[in-house]
């Protein structure tokens, strides 16, 4: 569990102090605020820093409710600690703020901040009010992006390799880091496929479903032109296992008899009685599956229902007997991705089902997993929006979480390099770059902008240092060493985790999107300025 800290709500009654010692108590009071926010977001910072890099350590993190979920994603960890501090709350935000831009880099955010705020404590000292500070921290950071800028390398999206090495730098990382030789190609694949490289500047993810399903390996995950339903097809009644050119309609009522709005009974008499009633319903739901039938329809999709149940065995009986496949259970925010996918409108009541309501596609096949269970495939889909799904599969509940989050951040990977198509070197190398340029830079400017731009520089060294020190190496000479090289010309020298030393850090291909970087650097400066301008923290009523 991880520790609190409470801020202080200072309280003073100033009626009857002296002006001189007024202003003492004034100043005084602000130190004391400014010093809890920032002990609050170190505190934050350091709680996640040992997850950074390919060697960090994983959390395991327990709900209240008892469910236990074991990751070192940044943004998962941060969403789910209790935290009372405001400062702290500002940190969690931060993380969830670069997980939207950027999808990647969500502990990195989080550690460069509370090293940024780390550094202003000797800048205090030496009288420096925080309001300069917070501009020449907002500066050095323009800077630091212009350096980001002259050293990234243009990548063409038609260059699969490049889009490989920067999603295999982001799982390297995770849990299942062993597998980023699967799950990479999957993440690229499923971008290029619903994108146009030549024009499109951003991907829409919610193209791109990922369904898991637990049983088998990680070695079973794949990616599937068309869609994928894992509950199988309904076979009370037996029913067609695989339909070629189906013609599927989504539906969003129920296939079963009526029932009254309220709980109540009917007593019936006689037997007689008892046959007309069950003889009722029997041609209602003939009726219903006729009417289906009728417009061509062999594959109906029915959205799970909780006021009563969507189907049942009469009407699946009806349903096997016209060769028409159902698939039940559908869920109500799989709808609209349903709907775009296959190009057809859901049908809300059997009065306005109607032929141009369904949708359409080469092939609908129940398929055997590898671990004995059915899903649903349904392929060459060409009239609707462009769309793929990818199918988790993992032994257990928590690798299965894992697996899910690992792949969200790949896609993310590979949309920033849609949205911004340079990469640039990992393994610490643009931190370096940027703090040995920002210290040369800092020479030039006058004053006590000098003296924070250099502290900038220094708190960046914070992301190598804890890479280094993560995999077990010796930080100091480490980042000692990445400086000298650094200063010698040689910008792509970065960490090689694998190899335990400085290496040219493209030949290892060792990437990741300039806009990831160009997030952290952004949103972790504009936090750190915006706790540092923050003087006294007021009780609302």
């Amino acid at each position: 569990s991880f520790f609190v800290i409470s801020p202080p709500l200072h309280t003073h009654i100033m009626a009857d102090v002296p002006s001189a010692s007024r202003g003492r108590i004034e100043k005084e009071k602000q130190k004391d605020v400014r010093t809890s926010n920032i002990l609050a977001a170190q505190a934050v910072a350091d709680a996640v820093r040992t997850s950074l890099g390919p060697r960090g350590m994983d959390k395991m993190i327990k709900a209240p409710d008892g469910e236990v979920t074991i990751t070192n994603d940044g943004a998962t960890i941060m969403k789910q600690m209790k935290l009372v501090h405001p400062a702290g709350k500002m940190m969690v935000d931060l993380s969830k703020a670069q997980d939207i831009e950027a999808g990647d880099g969500t502990t990195s955010v989080v550690v460069l901040a509370g090293s940024l705020l780390g550094a202003c404590g000797p800048l205090f000292k030496k009288g420096i009010r925080p309001t300069v500070v917070a501009e020449s921290f907002q500066k050095a950071a323009i800077k630091g992006k212009e350096i980001l800028e002259a050293m990234a390398i243009p990548v063409n999206l038609n260059d699969r390799e490049s889009l490989l090495s920067s999603a295999s730098t982001s799982l390297g990382s995770k849990v299942v880091a062993q597998y980023t030789q699967i799950l990479s190609p999957i993440a690229v694949d499923a971008v290029l496929h619903i994108i146009n490289p030549e024009t499109d500047t951003n991907v829409d993810l919610r193209n791109i479903k990922v369904v898991t399903k637990l049983g088998g390996t990680i070695d079973d995950t794949e990616l599937v032109d068309g869609l994928i339903f894992p509950q199988g097809a309904a076979h009370v009644a037996g029913g067609p296992s695989k339909i070629v050119k189906p013609k599927i309609a989504l539906i969003q009522f129920c296939l079963s008899s009526p029932k009254s709005n309220i709980d109540n009974s009917v007593v019936l008499s006689d037997y007689r009685k008892m046959d007309r009633v069950l003889e009722e319903e029997r041609n209602y739901i003939r009726n219903m599956v006729q009417k289906i039938h009728k417009t061509g329809c062999n594959v109906v999709l029915i959205q799970k229902s909780i006021m009563r149940d969507a189907l049942n065995d009469l009407s699946l009986q009806y349903l096997a007997r016209l060769k028409i496949m159902v698939v039940k259970d559908i869920e109500r925010s799989d709808i609209e991705f349903i709907s775009n996918a296959l190009g057809l409108s859901p049908i809300a009541s059997i009065d306005s089902f109607t032929k141009e309501k369904l949708g359409s596609a080469d092939l609908a096949e129940e398929v055997a997993t590898s671990d004995g269970s059915h899903i649903i495939k349904v392929t060459g889909i060409s009239q609707g929006t462009k769309t793929v799904s990818i199918f988790c599969r993992a032994s257990n509940k928590l690798v299965l979480a894992e697996v899910e989050r690992c792949i969200h951040d790949a896609l993310c990977v590979v949309r920033s390099l849609v949205k911004k198509r340079f990469i640039i070197p990992g393994g610490g190398a643009p931190e370096i770059e940027m703090a040995l340029q920002l210290s040369k830079w800092s020479k030039t400017l006058p004053g006590m902008e000098s003296y924070c731009v250099r502290a900038y520089a220094d708190a960046l060294e914070i992301l190598p240092y804890t890479l280094a020190e993560n995999a077990g190496l010796s930080p100091i000479a480490i980042v000692t060493e990445l400086r000298n090289r650094h200063a010698e010309g040689d910008v792509y020298a970065g960490i090689d985790i694998k190899k335990g030393g400085i290496s040219n850090i493209i030949d290892e291909k060792v990437l990741q999107p300039l806009l990831v970087t160009h997030s952290i650097i952004t949103l972790a400066t504009e936090t750190a300025a915006m706790i540092l301008k923050i003087d006294d923290i007021v009780a609302a009523r």
